[in-house]
C-alpha cells in the first residue's frame, strides 16, 4: 500500500495510489479509513510530505562506513536528536541554503513512519507501531554542524527535512538500497543491510527514551558518502522500493557564489 498526503484545488486529502490513479480516504490512514469513489490521476495532485510528524527523531552515526568518513567512533547505543516540525519540507520544493552556513549537505535515509502510540515497545512488537517507510533527506549544515557542541543548529533550519513521496507499507526494511542523485549523478549508495541498529531495535529504544505518536517519524541515518549542495542543484532520494524524492537548493551564500561565476 502507498499512502499520500496530496493537494488539489486547494484541498488537502490524504490518499492511497493505485497504478497512476490517487484513491481519496475518509477517516485516517493512522486508524479506520475508507476509500472513497473519488480518485485522480497522479499527476495531476501535488504531492505534500505524505504525513505532519509532530517530531522527527533522527539517528546518528548508524552505518560505521559514515562514522568512519566523519572521523568519529561507532556508538554503542543509538545517537539520537530531534528535527522540527518546521523543518519538514513537501517533494518537488525548495530547499532553502541558510546565510549563516557555508557548507549544506545531503543525507539520504530510510524513514520510518509511526502508526500507533508507542511507548516502552519491545522489538517483537515493533511492526504493530509501524505504517510504512519513506524517503527522507536528512539535510545538515555541515559546516554549523562542526562548531556546536550539539547539532540541533546544523540540523533544524526550515525546509531541512525533506520526506515523501509516499508512505510504503508491507516493506522489509532490512535489504534497501538508499541513494542519492545530485543533478541525475549518483553521489552516494548504501543498503540497510549495514545499519549498526535495525529499524525494531531503533523503534524499541526510541519508545523507551519518548513516546512516540501516530504520525511520528524516525530517520535511521545514512550511509557513507554524504557531501555538499549548491544553489541551482537539484537533489534526488532514491529508494527503489518507494520511489524518489526530489528537491531543489536555493539562495544562500552558495547562491551568490554561483552568481558570481
Amino acid at each position: 500500500m502507498k499512502y499520500v498526503r496530496f493537494s488539489i484545488e486547494n484541498r488537502v486529502r490524504y490518499g492511497i495510489v493505485e497504478g497512476e490513479k490517487v484513491v481519496e480516504v475518509s477517516g485516517s490512514i493512522f486508524g479506520e479509513y475508507k476509500k472513497k469513489d473519488v480518485k485522480h490521476n497522479l499527476y495531476d495532485v501535488k504531492l505534500l510530505a505524505p504525513c505532519q510528524p509532530g517530531k522527527i527523531v533522527c539517528v546518528g552515526l548508524n552505518y560505521a562506513d559514515h562514522a568512519e568518513e566523519l572521523e568519529l567512533p561507532v556508538p554503542d547505543t543509538p545517537i539520537l536528536f530531534i528535527k522540527p516540525s518546521t523543518s519538514v519540507l513537501n517533494p518537488e520544493e525548495e530547499i532553502i541554503y541558510p546565510a549563516m552556513s557555508e557548507q549544506v549537505d545531503y543525507e539520504a535515509e530510510l524513514a520510518v513512519v509511526i502508526k500507533s502510540e508507542a511507548r516502552n515497545v519491545e522489538k517483537k512488537d515493533v511492526q504493530e507501531h509501524i505504517l510504512g517507510y519513506t524517503c527522507f533527506n536528512d539535510v545538515t549544515a555541515r559546516d554549523l554542524q562542526k562548531k556546536d557542541v550539539q547539532w540541533t543548529r546544523a540540523k533544524s533550519f526550515d525546509t531541512f527535512s525533506p520526506l515523501g513521496p509516499w508512505i510504503a507499507s508491507g516493506i522489509n526494511p532490512g535489504c534497501l538500497t538508499v541513494e542519492t542523485y545530485l543533478n541525475d549523478k549518483l553521489a552516494q549508495s548504501g543498503n540497510t543491510k549495514n545499519m549498526i541498529f535495525k529499524v525494531d531495535e531503533l523503534v524499541s529504544f526510541i519508545s523507551k527514551v519518548m513516546t512516540l505518536l501516530p504520525g511520528d517519524v524516525i530517520a535511521t541515518g545514512t550511509p557513507k558518502g554524504v557531501g555538499p549542495m549548491a544553489a541551482g542543484d537539484i537533489v534526488e532520494i532514491r529508494i527503489k522500493e518507494l520511489g524518489y524524492l526530489r528537491n531543489y537548493v536555493v539562495g544562500g551564500k552558495m547562491a551568490e557564489l554561483s552568481v558570481l561565476k
